[in-house]
């Protein structure tokens, strides 16, 4: 969802700095969501290696906000409806994108509300973190599950989503049936469709009618477009096209509310300037291993030992290798080097 836009814009700020002023203005810092990790500051992981990075990328499914309100009622608070932890590996060799389900069941630590009083700490469903405490309830959470210390945070809307799709020309995707999809608006032949924003939307949100129906084939599907937009964003019909360049920066970054570290070009820039250059085929996408809670097959809990091999090895900056087939965890051979299922922005479901 939007999501993608804040692994896309990583890789587009670093294309150039055109009007650098309309630009700067446009990201949102996050002031608030900065002073509560600030409180908390003793209890988060320690960076482990230096020159890595890990940014928490939350696709807020909130109504507020120009085009917003046709998905639904605004109720007066947001869930996040996709979270993916982007880690970048020091000298920019690799990027490994790990979607984390809304419905997993973790720990949420006591959060400050926005009425400002404190919630209790509890075991619940993970998008209730940001739903109860915002981005540094999120933040505190995600950092509690994996002990991967978060660096920088952004947050992005549908409408964010939508403009960042628009902007680039649209997005392919090959289709094996056709879609009817009435809550999602969608109508789609089989076959190569490129997808408009709004279209788009509503391909990488539809649960019940695409697919199987479950949260783990949405995300399989999050992951497939998202590669599929980082190749077009990389791609020199737009980097290397002003015209084509310009509306895609100006979406991404009217889009973003970030750490005060991120919230300008030129942090953006400073921390993404080698991105542009990793191959694609290194753009890795996967979602933490996990399988239904046993207490309630409509919710999800990890598979140990597999999940802390990937959160160990995110910790230490160790390469993450993912395949298309199987279950997360170690390879047949039992080498020591575990592989987890996933994709890459390589992959091409086309052909």
């Amino acid at each position: 969802m939007g999501a993608g836009v804040g692994v896309v814009v990583l890789g587009a700020v670093g294309a150039g700095w055109a009007v650098y002023v309309k630009l700067d203005g446009n990201i949102t810092p996050d002031e608030a969501a900065a002073a509560e990790l600030a409180r908390y500051e003793k209890e988060r992981p320690t960076s482990l290696v230096k020159g890595a990075r890990n940014i928490l990328v939350i696709g807020s499914d909130s109504r507020a906000g120009a085009g917003n309100r046709r998905y639904g009622r605004d109720s007066g608070t947001e869930r996040s409806d996709t979270t993916i932890l982007l880690h970048l590996a020091a000298g920019r060799r690799s990027a490994t994108a790990v979607s984390i389900p809304r419905d997993l069941m973790v720990d949420v630590p006591g959060c400050r509300r926005a009425d400002g009083k404190r919630s209790e700490p509890m075991f619940a469903m993970f998008n209730y973190a940001f739903e109860i405490g915002g981005t540094a309830c999120t933040v505190r959470t995600v950092e509690k599950l994996t002990g991967v210390r978060i660096d920088h945070h952004m947050v992005v809307d549908f409408r964010g989503f939508k403009d960042m799709v628009d902007a680039v020309g649209g997005v392919e995707v090959c289709l094996k049936k056709p879609i009817r999809d009435k809550d999602a608006q969608l109508r789609l032949p089989a076959g190569r469709v490129t997808l408009n924003g709004e279209q788009a939307l509503g391909y990488v949100r539809a649960r019940k009618s695409l697919g199987n129906g479950s949260d783990t084939d949405r995300m399989d599907r999050q992951q497939r477009f998202l590669g599929a937009l980082v190749n077009k964003v990389q791609s020199n019909d737009v980097l290397l096209n002003p015209v084509r360049l310009y509306p895609v920066l100006d979406a991404a970054t009217s889009s973003l509310t970030t750490d005060p570290g991120l919230a300008s070009l030129r942090g953006l820039y400073q921390l993404v300037r080698g991105v542009r250059d990793i191959p694609t085929e290194r753009v890795q996408f996967l979602t933490v291993p996990r399988e239904s809670y046993v207490y309630n097959a409509n919710r999800d809990q990890l598979i140990e030992p597999e999940a802390e091999r990937l959160f160990q090895r995110l910790r230490t900056d160790t390469p993450v290798e993912v395949s298309q087939k199987g279950r997360s965890g170690a390879r047949a051979d039992s080498s020591p080097a575990p592989t987890f299922r996933g994709n890459t922005a390589a992959q091409n479901d086309c052909g």
